[in-house]
């Protein structure tokens, strides 16, 4: 088993690169891998706290962020397919539909 602060170095550097993809990056796509990312070493923490702590809470709550990721994807790719349609780019610089 690893150790607590093992897990929480790795769920740092996962939150690290996925905040460095958001930042980044230009591709919808990208940016919306790069969320996935942040959740995950969200969930990552909160299992690590639940085994430190000898609770099922933690866990709860990890699966309430996978099924809030889901329902994420979900509508974030139905907006990209939206977009791509629309404007033939998923770029962040070319979407501009919002300009009045």
């Amino acid at each position: 088993m690893p150790s607590m602060n093992l897990v929480l170095l790795i769920s740092f550097l996962l939150f690290s690169i996925g905040v460095a993809g958001v930042l980044i990056r230009r591709n919808v796509l990208i940016i919306l891998m790069c969320a996935e990312l942040m959740l995950n070493a969200a969930n990552l923490n909160l299992i690590a706290f639940a085994r430190h702590s000898g609770t099922v809470a933690g866990q709860a709550f990890a699966l309430m962020v996978m099924g809030l990721a889901a329902a994420e994807v979900a509508v974030g790719l139905a907006i990209v397919v939206a977009l791509y349609r629309k404007k033939n780019s998923i770029s962040v610089d070319e979407i501009n539909l919002l300009k009045g």
